[in-house]
């Protein structure tokens, strides 16, 4: 089936490129997302089956795959919509869905790969087609945006890379010679520790990128700000999850190493710097993307933390990774409409959201409430679940300085929406206003009571694909 895949996207993306004819680039978008959820079923039905030799598709791939597929459908609307509103250049409309069509292969690839190897080519892959979206408005500001992408992230897949070679060198010892995730897993016992802690501090210092988390969360920040709100959900969803496989896979390598409490040193430095980088930085953001795209690093700064602090950490960490992807990917998308509304991502240009956009101002309302884990929002559970891992892990000062900076996150964050819902604007011409209708949140609620139901009330098969990703993982 992955063959097949790659063959089809290729063709539909080229097709995408080349074509200028706006209902053939949504027949093309339309096929690639049937394709998609083709591709998500097909990899359920057939967990661990191994494919062309470097892809099988584990528990942990599978949750992703179908995040994914479940995201990229409002997407593609969202993004119907945004070329509807916007000045629809065909060219540009061309080259933005065949770079969103490739960016989302490249993510389902690097999900479902068992080579660690092949999961630094489309993470690559990733960061091409993500600048491609970056620079869509094709100013200064976007092209500025883009080329501080490309730079940074070309040298956190190149630290990757460097980490992949120590990599090789730790595994000689062992006569490993093939760099599959299983394979490396079985025999981590008898790698070289010197190597192997070098590996791992590039590795992971690499893929922060992706995920974004400190040192080098920074690029992710322009790149959601800079990039179209479809595309801005992406990227605060679809496309941190790499960044979190990355490390999680070979995490789980590690784990079954003499090195491994020293990784949990690392992770602990860089989820809870990540947290208190957010909370500095929310204080006194005023751009309503950069907002959002700074509490996405504090919730995976929490998630990395609830990973290092282990036994229940680490099915709330995935849990809180799955409740984010739907909860900032509703929050992206209602960007878009807050842009139309107020022509400005500037807080000071708000105001009295609820008179303009109801549908849209309650999304912001119960995003809110959703995304700072009050009952009933399915964060709740995990952000217990990732405090309760830390204090049985005896890591209760840190966890006191974490609730301290959460609090300051919380009283920022809801400054700054109540302000866009409640204040009066000031010099705001509403006879300007667009009108927007209430169809267009729907994908939107629908994600947020998804957030609560998932959270509360989890189907068994879901608790089981959580559990069977996290089962090597020592208890």
């Amino acid at each position: 089936m992955i063959g097949s895949y790659f063959i089809a996207v290729i063709l539909i993306s080229l097709a995408l490129f080349l074509n200028r004819d706006r209902r053939l680039n949504y027949l093309f978008v339309s096929i690639f997302v049937l394709l998609q959820w083709g591709l998500a079923i097909y990899e359920y039905r057939h967990q661990d089956v191994e494919e062309l030799g470097y892809f099988t598709p584990d528990a942990l791939a599978i949750i992703f795959l179908i995040i994914l597929s479940i995201i990229s459908v409002p997407a593609f609307l969202q993004s119907y919509i945004f070329f509807k509103t916007e000045k629809d250049d065909p060219r540009q409309r061309s080259i933005y869905f065949a770079a969103m069509v490739i960016l989302l292969a490249a993510l389902s690839a690097a999900y479902l790969s068992d080579n660690i190897a092949i999961t630094w080519i489309f993470v690559e892959i990733t960061t091409l087609s993500a600048s491609a979206l970056i620079y869509h408005r094709r100013n200064v500001r976007t092209l500025e945006a883009t080329w501080k992408y490309v730079f940074v992230c070309s040298i956190s897949i190149t630290l990757v890379f460097i980490g992949i070679l120590f990599l090789t060198v730790a595994v000689q010892q062992a006569g490993i010679k093939v760099l599959n995730y299983k394979i490396l897993f079985d025999g981590a016992g008898a790698f070289n520790v010197f190597w192997l802690k070098l590996a791992f501090l590039f590795i992971f210092t690499g893929f922060t990128s992706k995920a974004g988390l400190v040192p080098m969360y920074t690029v992710g920040i322009d790149a959601k700000d800079k990039a179209p709100s479809p595309a801005g959900a992406l990227f605060g969803s679809v496309l941190m999850n790499v960044g979190f496989l990355g490390i999680f896979r070979f995490y789980g390598i590690i784990s079954h190493t003499s090195i491994f409490p020293w990784a949990n040193k690392i992770l602990f430095i860089s989820g809870f710097l990540s947290i208190f980088v957010a909370a500095v930085y929310m204080l006194k953001v005023k751009n309503f993307k950069r907002m959002f795209a700074y509490s996405s690093v504090e919730h995976m700064g929490l998630i990395i933390l609830g990973l290092a602090a282990g036994g229940i950490g680490y099915y709330a960490a995935i849990l809180h990774l799955i409740l984010h992807s739907f909860a900032k990917s509703a929050l992206f998308f209602q960007v878009g409409q807050l842009y139309r509304v107020y022509k400005s991502k500037s807080i000071y240009d708000t105001g009295d959201y609820f008179k303009y956009n109801i549908s849209g101002a309650l999304v912001l309302l119960f995003g809110f409430f959703i995304v700072t884990a009050m009952p009933p929002s399915g964060m709740f559970i995990s952000e217990f679940l990732i405090f309760r891992s830390l204090f049985e892990s005896n890591h209760g000062w840190l966890l006191a300085i974490v609730l301290i900076l959460l609090t300051m996150i919380i009283w920022s964050l809801g400054k700054n929406i109540f302000k866009i819902i409640f204040s009066r604007p000031v010099d705001f011409n509403e006879a300007a206003v667009e009108r927007i209708s209430p169809a267009e949140s729907l994908s939107q609620y629908i994600f947020l009571v998804m957030v609560v139901c998932l959270g509360l009330n989890p189907p068994a098969e879901f608790i089981r694909l959580i559990n069977t990703a996290i089962q090597y993982l020592p208890k």
